[in-house]
C-alpha cells in the first residue's frame, strides 16, 4: 500500500515569481500553440513553491552547511568558496556523497564551537536537467563565451507530459537566476500507439521491437514515417505497414530516380561540371521546356521546405518534399527518358542532377543516411552534412508552373478515357479534344500532353454539346400530381424537342416552356448520351474526348509500339544489358510484317537493333503482339 508521510523539505519560492515566468511563458512559440495558454499556462498560474530536496543518497548534493551547535545554515555558490570556508584546496574534490559530506569546518559565529556539516538531502534531478543550458557549460566558472553564444536555446522537444517536468524545470531555474526562459520555441510530441489507436503495451503484445524496424527497414524509413504521417504533436499510429507504404511512395522513389541517372550517365559518359549543383552556376540554362519547369518546382521545394522547418511544420516540409520526388519520378523523368535514352542530351543530364543533389540537401534532416548516400554518390564529395543550405536559384517561373500542372490535369482525364473505353496507352489516336476553361497552355507544354496521351493533334473545345447528346424527360414524380393527365402532352412535346437546346436552355436560365407549361430543373431529368466515336472523361468543368476511330496507318503504328514493348521485354529475358546491341530475325504475319516495315527506323531505335531481316524458319523465341504471333531470334553484336 502507498503511505503518505509529511516530511520536511527545502522549497524553492517559485510563487514569488509567478509573474517572471508567466511574463516569460508569453516569448514562447509553443508547437501546438494551444499549449501555451492551455496546460502549460494553466500550470504557471497554478504554481506552487518548488519541493526541491530529496532524502537520497544519489544526487546532486544540497549546497547547504549547517552548524550543529548554533544551527547557522551557509550555502555554499562555488569550489572556490568552499575551500576558502574549508580552509584548504579542495578543487579535486567529488562533489557527491560520500566525498562533500567530509568537508567540515568549525563554525565561525562569535560564541559558537560548533562543527559545519553538510545537510543529508540531496536537489531533485529535475532540477539538474533545468540547470542544463549553463551547467553543460560550467557557467559561470569556465570564462568563455559558449553559454551566452548559446542562450537561449533556438527550440527543444520532448513528449506532452515535460510540461510538468522539464519544460517547466529548465522556465523555473533560468527565469529565477537569468531572468529569461532558456528556449524560443517548444515542440511538444505526442505518444504513439498501435494501428488501431490503442496504447502500446507489453501485456497487450502489440509493441513493435524497433531493432526489428531497423533490420528490416532502416533507421531512416522509421524516420520519414514519423515526418511524414502527421504532425508530432498529434498521437501516432505506428505500424509495419504504414512504414513500408510511406518508404515506398518517396524514398524507394527518390532512390529508383538515381538509378536511372547513373545508369543513363555511366552510358553517355556524362560528368558534371565543377558547380553543377550551386545556385548561379555558369552553366546555360536549358531551353527545354521540362528542364525550366522542374527546376522552377525545384525552386518553390526548396522555398517551401526551408519556410516550413523554420516555422517547425516538419509535416508540411515532408509532404512538400514528397511532391517534388513525385514530380520529379513520374513526370520530369517520365516524359524525359527519350532524351537520356540513347540521345546524349547533356542538359537533362545536368537538370536530373542538379534536382537529386538539391533533393538530397532538403532530406538530409528527415533522412541522414540514404541523403548521404545520395549526395556522395552524386558528387563525390564527404557528406552531405558538410555542405551548406540549399537557397532558391531564381529559376521559378509560376505561369509555367500553373501551364504545367493544366496539362497534368488534362493527361490524367485523358489516361481515364483510355482506360474507360479499354484502349491500350501504345496506340495511337487521331486527336483529343481539350475542354480547360480558364487555362492557357502554350505551345511547348501543349506538345508534351500530345505525346504522353499519345495523339496526332489537340484541338481546344469552348463546350462539350458536340461530344454528348442529351434528352429530356418528364420527371412524373413532380410533374404527375400537378398536370394530371396533361403530363403525357407534356411528354410528347420533350421527345419531339431539341434535347440538347433544352439542356442548354435549363443551363442558362432555369427553365423551359414546353407545351404551355413552364418547367424547372427539378421538373424534368436530363440524360446524357456520349458520342459513340469518342471516350470522353470530365472532372469539374474540365474534360479530354478522345478520337477512337483508327485508321491503317494508327494501326501499324500501334503494333510497332507494341512490338517495342514486346522485344524490349525479351531483353531482360535472355540477359541483355542496357547497353548491348543486338541482331534480330523476325518471323511474322502479314500485317506485323507491314508494321514493322512502316516504322523499322523506330523499332530498331529503341531496341538497339543493329541489324533487323526476316525469316521464314521460325525463331527461337515466340512472343504475342496484341494477338499476332511472333518468332524472333535475338543475338548479341
Amino acid at each position: 500500500p502507498l503511505i503518505y508521510w509529511a516530511k520536511t523539505s527545502w522549497f524553492v519560492r517559485t510563487t514569488a515569481r509567478q509573474a517572471d515566468l508567466l511574463a516569460q511563458n508569453e516569448t514562447i512559440a509553443w508547437y501546438p500553440d494551444h499549449i501555451k495558454h492551455g496546460r502549460f499556462g494553466r500550470w504557471l498560474e497554478n504554481n506552487v513553491d518548488w519541493a526541491l530536496s530529496r532524502d537520497r543518497y544519489w544526487g546532486t548534493p544540497l549546497p547547504v552547511w549547517r552548524c550543529r551547535g548554533c544551527g547557522t545554515d551557509t550555502c555554499v555558490g562555488s569550489v572556490a568558496e568552499l575551500s576558502e570556508l574549508a580552509g584548504h584546496d579542495l578543487s579535486d574534490l567529488d562533489l557527491h556523497r560520500p566525498y562533500v559530506d567530509d568537508v567540515t569546518w568549525p563554525c565561525r559565529r562569535d560564541g559558537c564551537s560548533g562543527t559545519v556539516r553538510r545537510v543529508p538531502p540531496v536537489l531533485d534531478a529535475w532540477f539538474d536537467s533545468g540547470s542544463m543550458p549553463s551547467a553543460q557549460f560550467h557557467h559561470p566558472f569556465a570564462g568563455d563565451r559558449r553559454f551566452e553564444a548559446t542562450f537561449p536555446a533556438d527550440f527543444i522537444c520532448e513528449a506532452i507530459d515535460q510540461t510538468r517536468g522539464w519544460f517547466y524545470t529548465l522556465l523555473a531555474v533560468n527565469t529565477l537566476v537569468f531572468g529569461s526562459a532558456p528556449y524560443r520555441n517548444v515542440v511538444c510530441l505526442e505518444l504513439l500507439v498501435d494501428e488501431q489507436g490503442r496504447k502500446m503495451s507489453t501485456s497487450k503484445r502489440n509493441i513493435i521491437d524497433p531493432w526489428q524496424i531497423f533490420t528490416g527497414f532502416g533507421a531512416d524509413a522509421l524516420r520519414w514515417y514519423f515526418f511524414s504521417s502527421g504532425q508530432p504533436w498529434t498521437p501516432r499510429r505506428v505500424s509495419e505497414d504504414g512504414i513500408r507504404e510511406s518508404t515506398r511512395q518517396t524514398l524507394v522513389t527518390l532512390w529508383n530516380v538515381l538509378g536511372f541517372f547513373v545508369t543513363y550517365a555511366d552510358l553517355d559518359g556524362w560528368r558534371p561540371g565543377p558547380e553543377a549543383d550551386t545556385p548561379g552556376s555558369t552553366r546555360p540554362e536549358s531551353a527545354h521546356v521540362l528542364d525550366r519547369w522542374v527546376l522552377s518546382e525545384l525552386d518553390d521545394c526548396v522555398a517551401g521546405v526551408t519556410a516550413a522547418l523554420e516555422r517547425f511544420d516538419a509535416l508540411g516540409a515532408a509532404t512538400r518534399l514528397a511532391r517534388f520526388v513525385d514530380d520529379l519520378s513520374n513526370w520530369y523523368v517520365r516524359r524525359s527518358r527519350p532524351r537520356f535514352w540513347n540521345a546524349n542530351d547533356t542538359e537533362a543530364h545536368a537538370t536530373l542532377h542538379r534536382a537529386l543533389v538539391v533533393a538530397s540537401k532538403l532530406l538530409a534532416p528527415f533522412c541522414p543516411f540514404l541523403a548521404d548516400e545520395l549526395y556522395v554518390t552524386l558528387t563525390g564529395e564527404t557528406s552531405v552534412h558538410l555542405t551548406d543550405w540549399p537557397e532558391p536559384s531564381g529559376a521559378s517561373d509560376a505561369a509555367l508552373a500553373a501551364q504545367m500542372a493544366a496539362a497534368r490535369k488534362l493527361v490524367a482525364l485523358g489516361r481515364a478515357a483510355r482506360t474507360d473505353a479499354k484502349v491500350r496507352v501504345r496506340q495511337p489516336l487521331r486527336r483529343a479534344l481539350l475542354l480547360h476553361p480558364g487555362a492557357e497552355l502554350g505551345p511547348e507544354v501543349l506538345a508534351e500532353v500530345a505525346s504522353e496521351l499519345n495523339v496526332k493533334a489537340l484541338d481546344d473545345i469552348d463546350t462539350l454539346s458536340g461530344l454528348m447528346s442529351w434528352t429530356v424527360v418528364p420527371n412524373f414524380r413532380a410533374l404527375g400530381p400537378r398536370l394530371g393527365s396533361k403530363v403525357n402532352d407534356v411528354k410528347r412535346a420533350l421527345a419531339e424537342a431539341d434535347g440538347s437546346a433544352l439542356q442548354r436552355q435549363l443551363e442558362s436560365e432555369g427553365f423551359v416552356e414546353v407545351a404551355g407549361e413552364r418547367l424547372s430543373a427539378d421538373d424534368v431529368e436530363v440524360r446524357a448520351q456520349r458520342h459513340e466515336d469518342f471516350a470522353l472523361a470530365e472532372d469539374g468543368g474540365w474534360a479530354v474526348a478522345l478520337d477512337l476511330e483508327l485508321d491503317d496507318r494508327l494501326r501499324r503504328e500501334g503494333l510497332a509500339r507494341e512490338l517495342v514493348r514486346s522485344l524490349n521485354e525479351l531483353r531482360k529475358d535472355v540477359g541483355l544489358d542496357i547497353a548491348d546491341r543486338v541482331a534480330l530475325a523476325v518471323q511474322a504475319d502479314d500485317e506485323l510484317w507491314a508494321a514493322l516495315e512502316a516504322h523499322r527506323d523506330y523499332v530498331m531505335g529503341e531496341v538497339l537493333a543493329v541489324e533487323l531481316v526476316t525469316t521464314d524458319s521460325g525463331g527461337a523465341r515466340r512472343l504475342d503482339v496484341d494477338g499476332h504471333e511472333v518468332a524472333v531470334d535475338v543475338e548479341r553484336v
